[in-house]
């Protein structure tokens, strides 16, 4: 037998059934037959299956092959896998990845032939830098849940991914590479760098999206972006060129927050704040013209040389006679500044009285304007002071602070220091405090951009869920302010801006300015820059490209339209996927991301990029703390997934929460679910082994057989009517909760029905016509099985991809792919009777259960019992399921009854009634519970430790000494302890002496 002869096939050969390995692997196959590979003959072309028989082999039953390694799916023809005894994701899930990627299940599917509307979603693009974290594993979880789910509804399904080219955070990994080798980025050319940073991007840049793999995510990797891409770079430039040319760009000097050490402008959302001890320093300004002083509170000091007014509380007894006044600023040889009243002064904080510095606090910029201040920038942009601080040029930010301060004791004007907690802004790149400085930048107007983004949500043309954000989205758009697009890099879209110069020399000359006032022309490239240039400022330019790069805020803005081909309307991906439906993200980058796009979607294209956005929350640790380096209570996805499997992960994140909400996130819940994964293995296994000897045509008839009329439900017995039409219940119920995006509700159901009503229950039952004898009934039992595992493994995928695809690729289910398969169709019949029936025989079995615990009786023993049952129907029904009431409870079924009345004697002690419902009740002979003799041992061994323990707590109790001296909760709980001893002792009694008489009847 030589396997290498064997010609490959596709899809789901019947030779490499089980998973994930290649045919140089088939040295290490373990064959359950003998196979005759003489006699093997392939089909006429790879996509054919192998057929063939072993020599003496029953030609009407499959073949049944096992690997010690999983193998890629392939197309078994109509048979079924035997699997390995125990699910391994590491076995399963990489291999099984590449094998969907390949091919290409991914793409949609009946683009422009398909009934149904499209579903299409972006992904948010992780920056190339990225290393997955446990946000990046929730936006993948959700969002591959909807588009899975989507894909076996019939829709032609897009997911869309990408990268950002994240500005700051990747030319700061590569400054700190060249760094290494001693390279500085100042050393090279602009040119010279970018060319550097490609190359990293290249070598680097697609690990996140790899890692993204890990975790399952099946999006179409065929049409993967990346925001510096040509397509997209023109796309930026465009949607440039259309917001200069309405005039919602402009160039001006305002706040931003700086980062010295990169030297650019960042964006709120790259500035994070913390609480941090510092020092509040006490000082005194003298005030002109007068011997009087006015006391200071500042943390900053300094930024004194900056400070261009004194600010106090219009209502402020103390400093009324000062407002008008002015005051010398320390330390600057006597420039003076005007004292100023304003209701923004805090009367709380420090002496009341603050000092306005409006080149470097934001909200003093505020009040500067408001009061048409001079603004004195006392920083040059890598932190240092520059020359308007006198003698302390040169100095850093902290040199500065320290050496101020100690002249300013020297000269009298300090007062004291107290510690003080300050929030502290700091770069989320480098960790270095922002400095708010004012600076020229590039800057986008947006009230007029914000309110048809307003307007789309407020009429519900566009759905944020859950809809408690809409208030927080709404605030934002209402008091927004024009947004800084220009950073000080050299890496992102550089801004499409040329400045126009006269002579060669004067534009070579400019190189290192920032061009202020200079004449600029707006232009999609640089050919279009002349043009424009000359028909404004004549045949003789020279043109100098602005320096500065868009914010990457900007680019990601136009992601849903720009990944689809704008500004190419006629484009085929732009004409068949926008708008998209979905825009699932964090709520925490509702701002900065979310609303941007509609601006932008709305302005560039007349229509809003989703109609539905979808926010998840934050994934915290067990006890709800945010993930963090310095708790030390980072949870790397990738550990998870090597240890537990990926769908673990997925389900333990999907079910964790409710939309919006955060969750946090225990181990001992992923490992729950790695248990789930067996079970559904095992319950796969289960059902593969009870139809393996079957016929292909067996086979067939059974795969191939549909519950979808009442009279195909009718046709079966109670227990598969019950379960077929619970089945149908819960398809509505996990569809319906899918619809609305509630995947919490939609796994937990999931989840519930099948460990419980599927596995323990139906599962349990069909053992009765599996092995009973009457193969008839078995073969109806082994076609609901089927049938509902296949529709499970349709239910589950979404939310377990890997395990599920694994398992139907064992059966002999038609189609090439789970993936592919029919989501399950809603509003299939339902036997509700049935469905009520059954619930009285499971609840007869826990009764019986319940009572077989109490009475101590041994897991193998079987008893009598006599089930009650006064309506006729039911009692029919049930009488025909006694086999499965007398295996779930360990009934002996010979001496299991049916009756209409109360058994003789059933008033005389000598019976256990358990009342399992409204004319449903079962009895239980005492005798055949328990053995009185030894019953009666038992129990009075129990009553005398209990007597024992009463005593005890009745002699504390009647101790004055005790009643007095313990405290009243010690009291309390031994007064509780002597309730439970009492009552326990009576009920103990009371079967004790029931057992003595029975066992007096048993001697007589």
């Amino acid at each position: 037998m030589d396997p290498a002869k064997v010609r490959p096939v596709h899809r789901r050969s019947n030779l490499l059934r089980t998973g994930t390995m290649s045919w140089r692997q088939t040295s290490r196959w373990t064959w359950i037959r003998n196979w005759n590979f003489d006699k093997c003959r392939s089909g006429k072309h790879p996509a054919s299956p192998i057929h063939g028989t072993s020599r003496g082999a029953d030609r009407s039953k499959p073949w049944i092959v096992r690997a010690e390694k999983t193998t890629t799916p392939q197309e078994q023809g109509g048979k079924i896998v035997e699997l390995e005894k125990n699910y391994h994701a590491k076995h399963v899930e990489s291999k099984l990845y590449d094998w969907w990627e390949k091919k290409g299940l991914f793409a949609p599917r009946g683009v422009g032939t398909a009934q149904e509307k499209p579903f299409v979603m972006c992904m948010p693009p992780p920056n190339v830098t990225g290393k997955l974290h446990m946000g990046h594993a929730m936006f993948v979880t959700l969002q591959d849940i909807m588009t899975r789910y989507a894909r076996m509804k019939g829709r032609p399904t897009l997911w869309l991914p990408g990268t950002d080219h994240a500005g700051i955070a990747t030319q700061l990994v590569v400054e700190k590479m060249m760094a290494e080798q001693g390279i500085r980025r100042t050393d090279m050319e602009r040119e010279d760098f970018v060319e550097k940073v490609w190359e990293w991007k290249q070598q680097y840049g697609g690990f996140i999206t790899q890692q993204l793999r890990r975790m399952g995510a099946s999006c179409d990797w065929s049409r993967e972006r990346f925001t510096l891409d040509d397509r997209l770079s023109e796309a930026v430039a465009e949607a440039f060129v259309r917001l200069d040319e309405r005039g919602l760009i402009y160039r001006g000097s305002y706040m931003v927050n700086w980062s010295p050490h990169l030297q650019t402008a960042v964006s709120d959302l790259e500035v994070e704040y913390s609480d941090e001890e510092g020092t509040l320093y006490f000082f005194n300004y003298p005030i002109a013209d007068s011997v009087e002083r006015l006391q200071i509170a500042t943390t900053r000091p300094e930024t004194i040389l900056g400070d261009t007014a004194i600010a106090v509380h219009p209502e402020d007894d103390r400093y009324r006679h000062l407002v008008g006044k002015h005051a010398v600023v320390p330390m600057s040889d006597g420039r003076v500044i005007p004292i100023i009243a304003d209701e923004y002064v805090d009367r709380e904080f420090g002496t009341g009285a603050l000092k306005i510095t409006p080149g470097h606090d934001p909200n003093d910029y505020a009040l500067g304007k408001k009061f048409n201040l001079e603004i004195i920038s006392v920083m040059n942009k890598d932190g240092t002071m520059n020359d308007n601080a006198a003698s302390y040029a040169g100095l850093t930010r902290e040199e500065c602070r320290r050496q101020l301060w100690e002249d300013m004791g020297n000269a009298g004007l300090a007062v004291r220091t107290e510690k003080h907690t300050n929030r502290v802004p700091r770069s989320q790149r480098g960790g270095e405090v922002i400095e708010p400085m004012v600076s020229e930048q590039w800057f986008v107007r947006m009230e007029e951009l914000a309110k048809p983004a307003l307007d789309m949500v407020q009429t519900g043309e566009v759905r944020i869920i859950p809809e408690r954000f809409e208030k927080v989205y709404f605030n934002w758009l209402t008091g927004i302010k024009d947004w800084c697009i220009s950073r000080q890099l050299w890496w992102g879209h550089r801004i499409p801006v040329w400045y126009v110069y006269s002579t060669a020399e004067m534009a070579d000359a400019s190189s290192g300015t920032t061009h202020s006032g200079r004449p600029y022309v707006v232009a999609r490239n640089e050919q279009e820059a002349y043009k424009k240039a000359r028909s404004t400022h004549g045949d003789n330019v020279h043109l100098v490209q602005e320096t500065d790069v868009l914010d990457t805020w900007f680019s990601s803005g136009l992601w849903p339209f720009s990944t689809l081909g704008w500004p190419d309307l006629q484009d085929p991906d732009f004409r068949a996927f926008y708008p998209t439906q979905m825009l699932e993200t964090g709520h925490d980058i509702l701002f900065f991301w979310v609303a941007r796009m509609m601006m932008m979607g709305i302005e560039l294209t007349g229509k809003a990029p989703f109609d539905t956005i979808f926010l998840h929350g934050l994934v915290r640790d067990e006890e709800g703390r945010k993930m963090s380096k310095s708790l030390g209570n980072v949870i790397d996805p990738l550990d998870v997934v090597d240890e537990y499997g990926a769908d673990a992960l997925r389900f333990s994140l999907a079910t964790g929460t409710t939309p919006g909400q955060d969750i946090n996130l225990s181990m001992s819940r992923v490992e729950a679910n790695r248990n789930l994964s067996t079970k559904l293995w095992n319950a796969g296994k289960f059902v593969l082994a009870n139809i393996k000897d079957l016929s292909e045509e067996e086979l067939s008839t059974i795969v191939r057989r549909k519950f979808d009329t009442p009279e195909s439900i009718a046709d079966v017995p109670l227990v598969e009517r019950w379960i077929v039409s619970s089945l149908h219940e819960l398809i509505d119920h996990v569809s319906a909760c899918n619809d609305r995006h509630d995947f919490g509700e939609s796994g937990r159901a999931l989840y519930d029905f099948f460990w419980g009503e599927f596995a323990d229950w139906y599962i349990e039952s069909s053992k009765t016509r599996l092995y009973g004898g009457d193969p008839q009934a078995a073969m109806v039992t082994r076609t609901v099985l089927v049938y509902c595992f296949h529709e499970l493994l349709k239910l589950w995928h979404p939310f377990m991809p890997f395990v599920t695809e694994e398992l139907w690729h064992a059966f002999p289910f038609e189609g090439e792919s789970l993936m592919v398969d029919w989501w399950p169709a809603s509003a299939q019949p339902r036997d509700d009777p049935s469905i009520a029936r059954y619930e009285v025989l499971k609840a007869s079995v826990r009764s019986i259960r319940n009572a077989r615990s109490e009475y101590n009786v041994e897991p193998k023993r079987k008893i009598p019992a006599s089930m009650l049952v006064e309506d006729v129907t039911l009692q029919k029904e049930l009488s025909k399921e006694s086999a499965v009431v007398a295996l779930l409870s360990r009934v002996d079924p010979a001496q299991l009854e049916f009756i209409q009345e109360p058994p003789m004697g059933a008033d005389d002690g000598t019976w256990v009634q358990l009342v399992v419902g409204d004319g449903v009740a079962v009895y239980l002979p005492l005798v055949g519970l328990a053995d009185p003799a030894k019953e009666v041992a038992r129990l009075e061994k129990q009553a005398g430790k209990l007597e024992k323990d009463l005593a005890a707590c009745t002699s504390r109790l009647s101790s004055t000494k005790f009643l007095e001296k313990a405290p009243e909760p010690v009291v309390e709980k031994v007064r509780a302890e002597k309730q439970e001893a009492e009552e326990k002792l009576k009920a103990v009694s009371v079967r004790l002496a029931l057992m003595k008489e029975l066992l007096e009847k048993q001697v007589a």
